[in-house]
């Protein structure tokens, strides 16, 4: 977003942010600034609110107490200018539903309770599916595709929404790594668009290499800099403590890859009422 003199604002704004389940903390005291633009991978140990953070900028969670700005309204006020990309973890993958289908679905908040798809959306539905590499498995079950697969499809839907944000929750977790090349580099062209990426990684050593900016985060915001910070001794031991990290063929990973920071959820992410996803 910018100002009508030029002047770049700032897409995400947090202020003084507590946040929980029930009545269990997860975050404190969060302040965070994004400019449009920026590329900026969220990292910190299972548990330490990186999804809840997340969830709070795409108005899916309310905050305790705080403030939170998002492309200068309340969370939640331009869902249709934000794509939210739930883990993979998250999705109900035996849902009868086809790639192609699943991409129109980011076109869904474009359309308003009425419309129904027209050429418009087919085609940024069409191009959304070249870009990921997935045209031709346009027609295939979700459920019948690969993990790296899933991932570009997901991802391609929020291409299809044509989104000013993204908010990514593990988007490059357990994939091989040309899918893991192909989703860095169409986030790098999306930030160079001027769009805003934000995407929480176990990955440090991608974290470090393919984005601009990297916030640690362990109940708060332990560290907040440039992607260099990722790798970091002194960073690492604030915002992971007694974690164990480990090393997988030259790549720093966090042994808790595979758990996320929330309760088990009960929505399955396919229709997400508007939000984008």
């Amino acid at each position: 977003m910018t100002h009508h003199n030029g002047a770049v604002t700032s897409d995400v704004v947090l202020r003084d942010v507590d946040a929980g389940y029930g009545e269990t903390l997860a975050l404190e005291n969060i302040s965070l600034d994004v400019p449009g633009g920026s590329l900026v991978a969220v990292v910190g140990p299972n548990g330490a609110g990186k999804s809840t953070l997340l969830k709070l900028i795409a108005g899916l969670l309310k905050p305790w107490q705080g403030e939170i700005q998002v492309l200068g309204g309340a969370p939640g006020e331009h869902a249709h200018h934000v794509a939210y990309v739930p883990p993979a973890a998250m999705v109900d993958w035996a849902f009868p539903v086809t790639v192609s289908q699943v991409v129109m679905m980011g076109r869904y908040p474009l359309l308003g309770p009425w419309r129904r798809p027209g050429r418009d959306d087919a085609t940024a539905t069409e191009r959304a599916l070249e870009r990921m590499g997935m045209a031709n498995l346009r027609d295939r079950q979700i459920g019948a595709l690969s993990g790296g697969q899933r991932r570009r499809v997901f991802l391609a839907r929020a291409m299809a929404a044509d989104a000013q944000l993204f908010l990514l929750d593990e988007p490059v977790t357990a994939i091989d790594p040309v899918t893991q090349d192909d989703i860095m580099d169409v986030l790098g062209e999306e930030a160079a668009a001027g769009r805003t990426v934000i995407a929480s990684t176990h990955d440090l050593a991608c974290a470090a290499e393919c984005f601009q900016r990297v916030v640690a985060v362990n109940r708060t915001i332990v560290a907040d800099g440039p992607s260099s910070i990722a790798l970091d001794a002194e960073v690492l031991a604030r915002a992971y403590g007694g974690h164990l990290l480990r090393l997988d063929g030259g790549r720093v990973l966090v042994d808790d890859a595979h758990h996320h920071d929330e309760p088990p959820a009960h929505e399955r992410h396919f229709h997400e009422g508007g939000r984008g996803t």
